[in-house]
C-alpha cells in the first residue's frame, strides 16, 4: 500500500502525503477522500475481477480501455451499483499494451501538464491506489452538474455521423482536424472563442505525442444556457510510450493533404487560417505552447512514472518541441 507519498496524487504539488486541499476542492467537492480505494485491483484475483466485471458490463462507457464507474458516498469512493450513475471513472492498469503499468501515470501527467502549464480546461483527475498497491487513473465526469443533473454531450464521431456501420471499424480515425472546426461552426454559437480552444488542444496533442486524439476523444458539452461549447479535454496521454509513434491520430492529418505546404509549424498556421482563427490569436497560442519547458520538466519529475519512463516522456516532448521550433 502506498502510505508515504511525496507529491499530491492529483496536482503533483510537493509536500503532500495524500490529496492536497486544492485537489479535495476540485476533484472531490470538498470531501476528504483517501488516496487508497477499499478494493484490491481487478488483476489481483478472480473474485475481485468478477466484482469489477459486473460493474463494467452494467455501464455504457465508450472506449477500448477498461473503465469502471464509481460513486462518492460521504468521504468514500465505491463501485456503482446497477442503476446508479457514478460521478467518477476509474481506469486501472490495462491488461494489454507496451509499458502498460505506466499508462495511468502517463494519462494523469499529460492531463496535469495541459491544465497547469498551458491552461487547457480538463476533466478533473488524479492517481488513486488499490489496497494491493497498484495505481489507477481517476477522473471526475464533467457531463453531470453539481446537482447531479445530466448535461447533453456529443462526441465528434456522432456529430460527424460516423459509426462502425457507416464507416467501418476505423471510423474514429477517419477524416482530418479541419473537419472538427467545420462541425463546430454548425453547432457552437461562440465559435470564435471555442475554435481557439480547439486549435490549442490539437497543437497540444501533437506536442505531447497523443496519437489517439480521435473523433470520440473530442466532444461538445451543453452549458447552463442551453448552448454548446467544447468540452473539457479528456483521454490525453503520450501514446508514443505505448505504441509506434505517429504524428496525428486522424488518417487525414490536419487538413486535406493537397493543401499541405511548409514545415509542421507552417501547417499549424495554415490550419488556423483555414479555421478562420485570427492570425494574431494563432501566433499567441503557438508562442504559449512553445514556452515553459521548465514547468513541463518539473511536473514530469513529480509524476508517478518510474525514472526510466520519466526520461522517455521528457525526450519525447523535447523531440516534438524541437520539430515545432526548427523543422
Amino acid at each position: 500500500m502506498y502510505t508515504q507519498l511525496l507529491f499530491c496524487p492529483s496536482t503533483l504539488t510537493e509536500g503532500n502525503a495524500t490529496y492536497s486541499r486544492s485537489a479535495i476542492q476540485r476533484l472531490f467537492s470538498n470531501h476528504k477522500v483517501a488516496h487508497v480505494l477499499p478494493y484490491d485491483s481487478p488483476s489481483s484475483s478472480e473474485l475481485v475481477a468478477g466484482t469489477f466485471f459486473e460493474n463494467r458490463t452494467s455501464r455504457s462507457i465508450a472506449g477500448a480501455q477498461e473503465k469502471y464507474s464509481l460513486v462518492l458516498e460521504k468521504n468514500k469512493l465505491r463501485l456503482a451499483q446497477p442503476g446508479e450513475s457514478g460521478q467518477y471513472l476509474l481506469k486501472p492498469i490495462p491488461t494489454l499494451g507496451r509499458n502498460k503499468h505506466g499508462m495511468p501515470a502517463n494519462e494523469h501527467l499529460t492531463m496535469q501538464i495541459a491544465k497547469q502549464v498551458f491552461q487547457i480546461e480538463t476533466a478533473e483527475n488524479g492517481i488513486i491506489f488499490f489496497q494491493n498497491g497498484e495505481m489507477a487513473y481517476l477522473t471526475k465526469r464533467f457531463d453531470y452538474n453539481e446537482a447531479g443533473q445530466k448535461l447533453a454531450k456529443e462526441d465528434f464521431a456522432v456529430l460527424a455521423g460516423r459509426t462502425p456501420q457507416t464507416h467501418g471499424i476505423n471510423y474514429k480515425y477517419e477524416g482530418n482536424y479541419l473537419e472538427f472546426f467545420q462541425i463546430m461552426q454548425q453547432y457552437v454559437p461562440a465559435y470564435a472563442v471555442e475554435a481557439s480552444k480547439l486549435f490549442k488542444l490539437i497543437l497540444f496533442n501533437y506536442l505531447f505525442s497523443n496519437g489517439d486524439a480521435h473523433l470520440k476523444n473530442f466532444s461538445l458539452l451543453e452549458t447552463s444556457d442551453g448552448d454548446f461549447v467544447l468540452s473539457p479535454a479528456y483521454d490525453l496521454l503520450n501514446t508514443e510510450m505505448h505504441q509506434a509513434e505517429i504524428d496525428f491520430a486522424l488518417q487525414g492529418g490536419l487538413y486535406p493533404k493537397s493543401q499541405y505546404q511548409g514545415k509542421i509549424l507552417n501547417q499549424f498556421q495554415q490550419l488556423g487560417k483555414l479555421a478562420h482563427i485570427p492570425e494574431k490569436m494563432v501566433e499567441r497560442i503557438i508562442t504559449q505552447m512553445l514556452a515553459n519547458p521548465s514547468e513541463v520538466e518539473r511536473l514530469i519529475r513529480n509524476s508517478f512514472l518510474d525514472e526510466s519512463a520519466q526520461k522517455n516522456y521528457l525526450q519525447s516532448y523535447q523531440g516534438r518541441l524541437k520539430r515545432l521550433k526548427y523543422t
